[in-house]
């Protein structure tokens, strides 16, 4: 079994798609052990607590970075996590904390990286134009958003499309490749090479999950 610690920062849509991966039978292979936030109001906080897990909250401010990942790491250790999963965590993160878990951090990105890293993915990519948006699994590296994809998916921009509609869209296919990017790391499916990761094989199973998610 997979131990997942999750970071998060907002609202905790991406969180919630992980805890009902699991208790849907989708995710099978892995736990979410403890939800860390670095913002006391977070939903997510309250979206750990209604299913029963740990959900830990780390005063960040007029704090330094390392001191704060520090006791992230500390937690996360703690707690015996195996896979931290960025989940809309809106914090940099120091050398020092990657290197804690290197090549066992995963980050999901609201657009098709390498183009438009950063906090603004969503705003940035309506002013640039692009008609082709989306969201980017992929293992965190010392540069922000920079590391090694696993998975990409694709959404059109529409032209009426704002910060909102577009998010929206995209949020669709974060909640489902989301727990399948878990889903691989967990069976020893991804290989990475260099900057490519290659997935060894396809997991039987997944169109069957989004189908049965349609239907609800």
């Amino acid at each position: 079994m997979l131990n997942l610690g999750v970071l998060v920062s907002g609202r905790g849509s991406d969180l919630q798609s992980i805890i009902d991966a699991i208790k849907e039978g989708y995710l099978t292979e892995a736990k979410i052990v403890v939800v860390i936030s670095n913002k006391a109001d977070s939903y997510a906080l309250e979206r750990a607590e209604k299913a029963k897990i740990p959900a830990i909250f780390i005063e960040f401010r007029k704090r330094q970075r390392l001191d704060f990942d520090k006791d992230m790491i500390e937690v996360l250790n703690k707690y015996k996590v195996d896979l931290v999963v960025m989940a809309g965590f809106m914090r940099l993160v120091t050398p020092e904390f990657v290197a804690a878990f290197k090549g066992r951090i995963i980050n999901i990105h609201p657009a098709l990286l390498p183009s438009f890293p950063g906090t603004h993915g969503h705003r940035d990519a309506l002013a640039w134009g692009v008609k082709v948006s989306g969201c980017t699994i992929h293992f965190l590296d010392e540069q922000m958003d920079h590391g090694p994809i696993i998975i990409q998916k694709a959404v059109e921009v529409l032209q009426n499309d704002t910060e909102e509609t577009l998010s929206e869209r995209i949020l669709v296919h974060e909640h489902d490749q989301l727990p399948k990017a878990i889903k691989l790391y967990a069976k020893g499916l991804l290989d990475v090479r260099d900057r490519k990761v290659f997935i060894k094989k396809e997991i039987p199973g997944f169109k069957e999950w989004l189908a049965s998610k349609k239907k609800k």
